[in-house]
């Protein structure tokens, strides 16, 4: 893999950030990495947010991967804390490199460590390899998600 740094994400950051957050039919539909002005505010909210972790991984200088981490505290099994994974991409010439695996198990780690019971998270119903990737790191589709937009 190489030397890699798994860090939380800073202003600089945010460029390569949105261009993977854009970079897929989904994304390139809902994205806009010509202005950065809302990105740069989403960044204040979440570096102000304790249980928001927005990290990226970096390979020589180069940010090459990222993803969203939220711990919700909870009372639903027997106050249990969860965490949800949002947002994890990977740069296309990293794909396939086992970087996505590094970058989840992370996550996993974070979250045992912050006390959580339960990590979660959603994928499009399109993104057909990501969730056979999800199901080899030992995720189960056990519910049916719903979204409304606003």
């Amino acid at each position: 893999m190489g030397d890699l740094e798994i860090r939380a994400a800073v202003t600089e950051d945010v460029p390569a950030i949105v261009g993977m957050l854009a970079d897929d039919p989904l994304g390139a539909q809902r994205e806009s990495p010509d202005d950065l002005t809302p990105y740069l505010a989403a960044l204040d909210r979440l570096t102000a947010d304790p249980n928001q972790h927005l990290v990226v991984a970096v390979r020589e200088g180069r940010v090459v991967g990222t993803l969203q981490l939220t711990v919700v505290p909870g009372l639903s099994r027997k106050g249990a804390t969860r965490s949800i994974i949002e947002a994890v991409r990977i740069h296309a010439d990293e794909r396939g490199s086992g970087l996505g695996t590094r970058l989840i198990e992370w996550a996993i780690a974070e979250s045992r460590g912050q006390g959580c019971q339960l990590v979660q998270l959603t994928s499009d119903v399109t993104r057909t390899d990501a969730h056979r990737f999800y199901e080899r790191l030992g995720f189960t589709a056990s519910h049916v998600g719903f979204k409304l937009p606003l």
